[in-house]
């Protein structure tokens, strides 16, 4: 055995207990959370966590800065309604019609903007992401700016009745899991690394004899994927699909909480949505005042935590989380 093998190996077991311990804090806030707050609440708290994950997976891991993420979880929740309703599919395959619409769209709209970089990449996104909302206002399916109200939740796979309050949540704590896994797993992978690699020196992977433009397109695809898999179960949530979800202030709103809970880690994003989407709840009363709030809370943190909540907690006890 190497010397160098001998030295990994604890690290190896520290990060696996560092990130053991973080997921079982994870999972006890998701089962505590609907006794503490309003399950209803709660879950569409997760669909939001789960969109800036998926937005997370972008800009912290690649590199590349959408501004119009939004058009993914909107045009999925439209599907993913349309399709429980109109043509009366089951919940879960009605959402796996809102991931592929959204997947679908990732390739389209990622195929265009990785030919940019930086601030062009950035307004290329902005671009389409209009180009969307101008659809969705457009377009016969959707009702205009009614929306599509009184989605049926149904029963997912035939058999759990998701009219019942514990038995939605259950179903969306377990959709989320399984988004968030799949963050888990393709940043620590060969190919999360890859993507590293890309958003540290592009240039340097490219002499390397990586495909950099196939990469950045499958993690756009991925990512778009994993953002209308959170629009899709939160049109069943809310039992309706509106254009607040495809609008530019959403798109705005995911870019604050993964700069507030820490860009590039993976529980940063979970907690900038707990945080912005708890204000929004709580502070309501206020009216538009909660603009003010947020943007004054935003750059306090950018200002006192550079890294995020959760990046500068990881630093301070000299965890990777």
């Amino acid at each position: 055995m190497s010397v160098d093998s001998l030295t990994e190996t604890p690290q190896a077991a520290r990060e696996g207990r560092e990130a053991g311990i973080a997921f079982l804090a994870l999972l006890a806030f998701i089962v505590v959370a609907p006794f503490v707050a309003y399950p209803f609440f709660v879950m569409q708290m997760l669909c939001i966590a789960l969109f800036a994950c998926a937005f997370n997976l972008l800009i912290g891991y690649v590199g590349l800065l959408s501004f119009g993420h939004a058009m993914f979880l909107g045009l999925a929740s439209y599907v993913c309604a349309h399709a429980a309703k109109v043509w009366g599919l089951e919940p879960e395959l009605a959402i796996l019609c809102g991931v592929v619409s959204a997947a679908l769209l990732g390739l389209i709209s990622g195929a265009l903007a990785i030919r940019s970089q930086g601030i062009y990449f950035a307004m290329i996104t902005v671009a389409l992401s209009q180009m969307i909302f101008f659809f969705c206002v457009e377009a016969p399916f959707t009702h205009g700016e009614d929306g599509i109200q009184s989605v049926p939740q149904g029963f997912a796979f035939g058999l759990l009745d998701l009219s019942k309050s514990t038995n939605l949540y259950v179903f969306v704590a377990a959709i989320f899991l399984i988004g968030f896994f799949i963050v888990y797993r393709t940043v620590n992978s060969p190919f999360g690394e890859i993507l590293k690699a890309i958003r540290e020196n592009e240039p340097r992977a490219i002499s390397l004899g990586y495909r950099v433009q196939r990469y950045k397109l499958t993690a756009f695809i991925l990512s778009a994927a994993l953002a209308g898999l959170a629009g899709a179960t939160k049109a069943i949530v809310v039992q309706n699909a509106s254009l607040t979800d495809v609008g530019f202030a959403m798109s705005g709103e995911v870019v604050l909480m993964t700069l507030l809970g820490g860009m590039g880690t993976l529980y940063g994003p979970v907690v900038g949505a707990i945080v912005v989407v708890s204000m929004q709840n709580y502070l309501a009363q206020f009216g538009q005042w909660v603009t003010v709030i947020q943007g004054a809370i935003f750059v306090a943190c950018v200002l006192l935590f550079r890294r995020g909540i959760v990046g500068e907690i990881g630093k301070a006890i000299g965890w990777s989380i």
